[in-house]
């Protein structure tokens, strides 16, 4: 079941429109006895194969966007325990850096699920996080926290910075324009180049026959393009295969269940 609620999520009106149009067209081909063989080698050239470039493009995308994410939030479980654990003892200071955590995860995910009108605003959240995080290293040098952890910290804090301005660039450069114009033009006008190809298949017998390759093509040209076009943004949650950036609570509570002293086996 799991299969086919992924693979409806592929298919769109898209997919129908092109698919109306190649019988359409496949039908009046036969009705004018307008039929000749054509090499399938072209639709491979002129439309699989850019179209699969592009999808292994967007997916290696995606799982640097996924390692990226990863090192970002590795870093700011290792800032939490800092903040919990490198504070002396007698120190009146006392840092929230689940909070911090809650804070940084919840305004990378908004951010990335953000239209153009509120993009700035989003993106200055997630700057106003790193300014809170480089005011409390400066509260735990002065509680006492030795120079070279609050440095260890700040490189820390550098990672996350990096981490996010690299997801930023994946969201922001994408498959190239031209590309992505050729593989829609041709995917679009091949249900008229290939009407006659479609209507010559077992001429004039079987009627059906034709009609058949000619969906078939269509819902597996348009559902490869489909998936090209989940997967170029893997931050907007529209793909099964979108990165999952909802983890800030998820995120919080598994600190909160980490014992600060657990006991030895």
């Amino acid at each position: 079941m799991q299969t086919l609620s992924n693979f409806r999520k592929i298919i769109d009106g898209h997919t129908l429109v092109i698919t109306v149009l190649a019988v359409f067209f496949t039908y009046l081909c036969r009705q004018f006895d307008f039929v000749f063989d054509m090499p399938t080698t072209l639709i491979g050239i002129a439309v699989i194969f850019p179209l699969v470039f592009s999808i292994v493009s967007a997916y290696r995308r995606r799982e640097e966007a996924l390692r990226y994410f990863a090192s970002m939030k590795g870093h700011a479980v290792a800032l939490y325990f800092a903040h919990r654990d490198w504070l002396p003892s007698d120190s009146s200071f006392a840092p929230d850096g689940d909070a911090l955590v809650n804070d940084l995860l919840t305004a990378v995910a908004d951010y990335f699920r953000s239209n153009q009108s509120n993009e700035d605003a989003a993106l200055a959240r997630i700057y106003q996080v790193y300014n809170t995080y480089s005011q409390s290293h400066v509260q735990m040098r002065r509680a006492g926290v030795t120079s070279g952890e609050i440095s260890r910290a700040n490189q820390y804090l550098r990672a996350i910075m990096i981490e996010f301005e690299r997801m930023k660039n994946i969201a922001s450069y994408r498959t190239p324009v031209a590309l992505r114009a050729y593989s829609r033009l041709f995917l679009n006008i091949f249900p008229i180049l290939f009407a006659p190809y479609f209507a010559s298949v077992a001429y004039p017998d079987y009627p059906a026959a034709g009609y058949g390759v000619a969906i078939l093509y269509s819902m597996v040209l348009v559902s490869l393009d489909n998936i090209q076009d989940h997967l170029e943004n893997p931050y907007d949650g529209v793909g099964a295969d979108d990165l999952r950036l909802d983890v800030a609570n998820a995120y919080v509570n598994l600190l909160g269940h980490v014992d600060m002293h657990p006991e030895k086996v």
